[in-house]
């Protein structure tokens, strides 16, 4: 066992002399194992080793138990122990994966790369879990050998090997009595579907765990074509290969706001590529919407519009990106942000509405139609102000003044809308 793991340790480049190793120690067979040989090769590999245990408190005496075990056997060979402990909340996600969090919390806030135990059978089982809920070529690929600062070291080590390496030094360890219940999916993997496979194939822990890494190497390679300086445009998109065409969407979607993008998110994206519709959107989780502009595709926070609000004369209003001022007319001028009108009561700034028009130049238009013309992204339409009073639409920023409206003499007020995000 030694052999194998330091060989996979050095082809990874896991460790670097000089390195602080903390070796996460649950007091099970795998984290046993996995702490004394990287003891008996520590000098080997240059490296300074400690180990960490966390307490979750979840199995009363048990838990008490297995950290007593850590500290006995830290003591016995000298090894500097860390210990942490909590109280686990389920979260979401489930009991499991609340405590899982907890402790890589625990683990990441020691200093050094922190080294876990999990090997080849654990690896395989990942790869039967992710294959039986469904997944794509990321999910197949298993655990990550090197995640950050945590490394594992032994994933092309089975569990037969843990048990004759242990047997072959006299090594203690304890049970976790909770991996005897089927009533979590990798146990029922564990205890049923592994052993019939192992018929067909005696070491199919490591046969797995090697395609795995196979399959992860493929998907680093995929991920990494995807990786643009600018955004594909919509017909880049459509042209692209499917497996670059969802992995690009799947960037753009977590540089959005979408923490784990899934299957059903990147369809939705997809979508909007092929769409008919140039300005159809989505929304996604974490409250982020999708878009399309015409050929490209935007990412927002949300789709919300202005709320109404009275513009005073003479008075200034800020509003996202603009400064809007009411004042006496000293002249009749009017432009696509500047209208000179004589009001009819309360002058207010609003979003566009159903059934809005205005009459321009070439005569009255519905304000969709104008925004659709003018290739305005539609989540961005519902931000435009549109400027009104007790008479109706007096002119639509960027659109121009509705002639209807349009002062013929003075006095009468201007409106002003001032760009407050130029140069950046």
């Amino acid at each position: 066992m030694q052999n194998n793991l330091l060989n996979f340790i050095r082809e990874q480049g896991m460790m670097q002399p000089g390195d602080r190793i903390v070796c996460a120690l649950s007091g099970g067979a795998d984290s046993v194992a996995l702490l004394f040989a990287l003891y008996l090769l520590r000098e080997k590999l240059g490296i300074t080793l400690e180990a960490a245990h966390f307490n979750h408190h979840l199995r009363g005496e048990e838990s008490d138990r297995d950290q007593a075990f850590a500290e006995v056997f830290c003591r016995r060979y000298d090894i500097p122990l860390h210990l942490g402990s909590g109280t686990i909340a389920p979260g979401k996600k489930g009991l499991e994966a609340a405590a899982r969090d907890a402790r890589y919390a625990f683990l990441e806030s020691l200093p050094g790369k922190i080294a876990t135990a999990h090997t080849a059978d654990d690896n395989a089982e990942t790869l039967l879990m992710h294959l039986v809920r469904g997944t794509g070529l990321k999910g197949l690929g298993g655990i990550a050998p090197v995640r950050g600062r945590v490394i594992r070291p032994m994933l092309l080590i089975t569990r037969q090997e843990v048990e004759d390496f242990l047997a072959e030094w006299s090594l203690p360890h304890v049970e976790d009595g909770s991996n005897q219940s089927d009533a979590f999916l990798r146990n029922r993997i564990r205890h049923q579907v592994m052993p019939l496979l192992r018929q067909e194939n005696p070491q199919l822990g490591r046969k797995l765990s090697q395609t795995a890494l196979r399959l992860r190497q493929d998907e680093a390679f995929l991920a990494e074509q995807a990786d643009f300086a600018d955004s594909p445009t919509v017909t880049q998109l459509r042209q692209m290969h499917p497996a670059l065409r969802s992995r690009v969407l799947a960037r753009l979607l977590k540089a959005g706001g979408v923490r784990e993008p899934e299957d059903v998110h990147i369809a939705s994206a997809e979508a909007l590529v092929f769409s008919p519709n140039p300005s159809a959107w989505a929304a996604f989780p974490g409250g982020v919407i999708v878009e399309r502009q015409y050929d490209r595709l935007a990412v927002r926070e949300n789709r919300t519009g202005l709320e109404q609000t009275g513009l005073p004369c003479p008075g200034v209003v800020e509003l996202p990106g603009l400064q809007v001022t009411c004042k006496a007319a000293q002249s009749l001028q009017n432009s696509s942000d500047t209208f000179t009108v004589v009001p009819r009561g309360q002058i207010f700034l609003r979003s566009r509405q159903p059934g809005d028009e205005i009459r321009l130049a070439g005569g009255t238009r519905s304000l969709k139609k104008l925004f659709i013309d003018r290739k305005i992204p539609a989540a961005q339409r519902c931000r435009i102000p549109v400027v009104c009073d007790d008479g109706g639409i007096l002119g639509v920023y960027s659109i121009g003044v509705n002639r209807d409206r349009a002062a013929q003499t003075l006095p009468a007020v201007t409106i002003h809308f001032e760009n407050t995000e130029k140069g950046e």
